[in-house]
């Protein structure tokens, strides 16, 4: 298998293996969407942790395999391309992606799919499918734009280039960059730490920052208010506000 599934802590690691680059071609696809949908179902899974190795984390697409079809091919196989990226997007839970090495069009795409984003001083990233006479094809042109500004993700894909790790935080591509050895290491412990939080309030955060991006204001607010109040409902915000009443903040214990 070129994707799998490792839990331990309540942390689920999507760790891609396809060497030597973790090109993502259309089976790598299809597993990727497979095991996000499992992370998503599995209850042990808290938080996830997305991950290529400590030398590269995913190159891109498979271009031999990409160059072999033509338009009718593609206009079958786009959408499932499409789905497999949000199927990871869509996991309701706190998602990281621990980048090393290269992270290049799908790679770069897929690390976008991500809450957080840890890179190492040896990342690169970037969409260079114009180079290739193409787009982005996996989402870059949506979720680029909405993290780093229209600008930024312009430039970006119009010129193709690679930026280092340093470049990318600035921009506001990644979140973090440590040593290229410590980037599992610190992704793991984030994704850890959050699993120990209330599971049903972290994903109604994310769902309402979400929505809120993807529609209007008054829908985000919609969203954020029907959340907020259902909370009300669950034994974590009733065990939250005792703690909180009891011994002071950030003392509640959640699991």
């Amino acid at each position: 298998m070129t994707v799998h599934l490792e839990v331990a802590e309540g942390v689920g690691t999507l760790r891609l293996d396809r060497p030597p680059m973790n090109a993502l071609d259309v089976a790598t696809q299809d597993r990727l969407k497979e095991l996000a949908e499992e992370a998503t179902r599995r209850e042990d899974v808290r938080a996830v942790v997305i991950y290529g190795g400590e030398k590269v984390f995913a190159a891109g697409a498979d271009i031999k395999e990409m160059q072999a079809m033509d338009h009718t091919a593609m206009v079958l196989r786009a959408r499932g391309l499409q789905d497999s990226f949000t199927a990871v997007a869509r996991i309701p839970k706190p998602v990281v992606a621990a980048v090393t090495g290269y992270a290049l069009g799908g790679g770069c795409e897929l690390a976008l799919c991500a809450d957080y984003r840890i890179a190492g001083e040896n990342a690169k990233l970037g969409q260079p499918e114009i180079l290739l006479g193409l787009i982005p094809g996996a989402g870059g042109t949506q979720r680029l734009a909405r993290l780093v500004g229209p600008s930024k993700a312009k430039d970006l894909i119009f010129t193709g280039r690679q930026v280092k790790a340093d470049e990318a935080l600035a921009l506001g591509l990644v979140d973090r960059v440590v040593p290229a050895d410590e980037v599992y290491t610190q992704a793991h412990a984030w994704a850890a730490k959050l699993a120990q939080g209330p599971a049903l309030a972290l994903r109604a955060a994310k769902e309402s920052v979400d929505t809120g991006l993807e529609t209007d204001i008054d829908t985000g607010l919609a969203v954020e208010r029907n959340w907020f109040a259902g909370l009300f409902a669950t034994e974590d915000r009733e065990r939250g506000m005792r703690s909180f009443v009891e011994e002071g903040p950030g003392k509640a214990k959640f699991l």
